[in-house]
Parts: C-alpha cells; structure tokens; sequence
C-alpha cells in the first residue's frame, strides 16, 4: 500500500496508477518530478515518499523517460542523493561506504565482458538534450537567484549531458576583441549581436543573455568562447555602468568565472539553443489539410471558373447541326 500523499497534486496520479490496462508509469514520473522540483525546500515525509515512489518508477520506464527526468533533476540543487545515485548524476563518496570482508584476486575479464559496462558508461557521458527538457533548464536557470544558478552551474558540470561543440578557434579569438571593443563602447546591442552570430543564437535569446541583471547568462556565454579571466573582468566594468560600480557584483561575478568550468558553460550553450527550437515548435501552427479546399469551394461558388454555356438556337435539331 502506497502512504496518503505528502507532495500536492499526487492524488489524482495515485489513483490513475492503479488503473488496469493503462501504463501510465512514464506519465507518472515525469509528472511528479516536475511537481518536486517546483518547491526548494521539502520535508522529511516529502523527500521520503519522492524517493520511495521514483526508485521504482525509474527502474520501470524507458530510456527516453529517464532521461528526461536525469536532465530535470541534473539542475534541481536539492535532488536527493538516493535519486542522484540511482540517476548517476552523483557518485557516492567512498569513504561513507561500509567496509567489505576482502576477497580472493581473480583474473580480470576478457575485454568482451567488460565492453556493455564501458558502451553503457560512454552513452550515459553524451546524453543529447531534448528541446523541452532544454527550455526546462533554461527556466529554472533564469528564475533562480545568485547562491542557486551557482549551485546550478556547479551541477551541470558533472551531468551527463551532452554539451554544444566548442567554438572554431580562430572565430572564437576573433569574437572576443570584438566584443571587448563593443564593452568598450558601452555598446550591448552590438555586443548582444556578436554574441548571436558566434554562438549561433536567435538575437532574442543573447538580448536576454546580455541583460540579465545578475550577471551568470553572460558568464557562461563568454565562457563557451574561452575569454580570459581579466578581459571578462574589464567586460562587467565597461559594458553595463551600473554592475561595474558595483565593486562586490564585479568580484562575485569574478570568482564564479575562474571556478566555472568549460563543460558546464557549453552544456548551457545547448539548453539555450534548444530553448529556441520549443519556442519555434510553439510559434508552429500547421494548416489544415481541408482549409484549402474550403477557400476554393467558396471562391468556385462566388465567380465560376468556366463560362456559362451557350444557350441552344432555336428552330436547329440535332440532323441539322
């Protein structure tokens, strides 16, 4: 028997699970992670019955589903460790591990034992990240705080999400003194547009990079070009007046940069590009097939296309004509 529910809206999910002939498993996980990651903070009760509830449903679903859920909670800092463990977003720590009895030495496996361990292994280090779970990221990103999207980045770095392709060297340099010039100029448009063109981004989406007031968005996109620690330095001072007055803000900023790694500014790279592929998804709304032919049954009835025919002459029969 499954306990009364602690988290809010499982109700109506608990009752559907145990439907017959309906599996709605995927459904189910789905739903109630995206219902846990909605809070921070949870109780002891709430964490107990999540972690209860998700470790059967994850050995249940398929592939695509849990997939979904370890993008989800790749980026949620209060995932619970059993979760973290059983999803491999963490690895626990040995030295909590109880100690085992010893055991004899053995020969070590032909490699064609081992090989599913290490293909399973390389899969689960290039997961490709599916535009909604990219544009969920993306959300949770921009809607947390400082302390969170550090937390946040910090996660992302040990995720096994595939991240974006670094970007061509010479182009990379070449992006870098050019937006060094527009921080200069005090110029965010151009620098919000270079930022497009190099990392292949609507100019929406590095408008919204560029003008994020805490700072982080921009961190990770000039991070992704591998721009040194003092020109990004020189960037937050010039760029925007009112963080560079702002001594704390600038060496904040400054210190997340130096820790922030290249895998976790990339991986952000693609959850942005991803964010703007569900975007044009939304935006697409396909004709129906009969509109077409609707318009046409309309404009035949009001002008004809053929000319009327002629009317027959009187006092001809057929002999005749």
């Amino acid at each position: 028997m499954i306990a009364a529910p602690q988290i809010p809206g499982l109700d109506g999910l608990l009752t559907l699970s145990r439907r017959e002939g309906v599996d709605i498993r995927p459904t189910l996980l789905r739903v109630l992670t995206d219902l846990y990651v909605q809070t921070r903070l949870h109780t002891t009760d709430e964490e107990r019955q999540y972690v209860e509830l998700a470790s059967r449903l994850i050995d249940q679903v398929d592939d695509c589903t849990r997939a979904a859920v370890r993008a989800r909670l790749s980026i949620y800092p209060n995932t619970p460790l059993a979760i973290a463990y059983k999803l491999g977003l963490r690895q626990p720590d040995p030295t909590t591990l109880p100690l085992a009895e010893p055991i004899a030495p053995v020969a070590s496996a032909p490699a064609q034992q081992r090989l599913p361990a290490e293909t399973q292994r390389r899969i689960s280090t290039t997961l490709t990240m599916q535009p909604e779970d990219a544009a969920q990221i993306n959300d949770m990103f921009f809607a947390a705080g400082p302390r969170e999207r550090a937390q946040i980045l910090q996660n992302l770095a040990e995720t096994p999400l595939r991240p974006a392709a670094r970007i061509y060297g010479p182009r990379a340099e070449l992006a870098v003194q050019a937006l060094e010039m527009a921080a200069y100029a005090v110029d965010a448009e151009n620098f919000a547009r270079e930022l497009s063109e190099v990392l292949i981004l609507p100019f929406s989406v590095a408008e919204k990079v560029v003008k994020d007031e805490g700072g982080e968005p921009m961190a990770c996109a000039v991070k992704a070009l591998g721009m040194p620690g003092p020109v990004f330095e020189r960037v937050l001072m010039f760029l925007d007046p009112t963080l560079g007055s702002s001594v704390d803000r600038v060496y904040r900023l400054s210190r997340l940069y130096d820790v922030l790694s290249e895998r976790a500014a990339l991986i952000m790279l693609a959850a942005w590009r991803g964010t703007a592929v569900a975007v044009t998804r939304a935006k697409y709304r396909p004709t129906l097939y009969n509109d077409e032919r609707q318009r046409a049954r309309g404009g035949a009835s009001a002008t004809p296309l053929r000319p009327a025919a002629p009317a027959a002459q009187p006092g001809r029969t057929a002999s005749q004509g």
